[in-house]
């Protein structure tokens, strides 16, 4: 199926979206392979739907968490949204990140430092 969404967002402990495409029957919220009750669709016209979750409070925990949209009759995962909360993760992926862009900004002062002492 053709899906895509145009705007996600959380507010007040909802996961709010719209998504553009054929249907909206047949969708559910996904964490950890457990199905989230309260999955609402709304359609908004010319294959637009409003989607709106309440996120419950037991699954969220220190670390990330993901949940995933999904056609539930196929299994196919449309889109997903992650939460990070409580103390941040060693190996989590933006720590990852921030250790990269250091390393380039090292590599740079390097690189430019070199080019002075050699002329070019």
């Amino acid at each position: 199926m053709d899906y895509s969404l145009e705007m996600q967002r959380i507010r007040a402990g909802r996961w709010e979206a719209v998504l553009v495409g054929p249907d909206a029957s047949g969708l559910q919220i996904t964490h950890l392979e457990r199905k989230l009750p309260g999955l609402e669709t709304t359609p908004d016209g010319a294959g637009r739907w409003r989607l709106s979750l309440p996120i419950p409070a037991e699954v969220l925990h220190d670390g990330v968490q993901t949940f995933l949209l999904q056609d539930a009759p196929s299994g196919e995962v449309l889109a997903h949204f992650s939460i990070v909360s409580g103390v941040p993760l060693e190996d989590d992926l933006r720590a990852e990140i921030d250790l990269l862009r250091g390393e380039l900004d090292m590599l740079k002062r390097a690189f430019r430092r070199h080019c002075v002492e050699s002329g070019s």
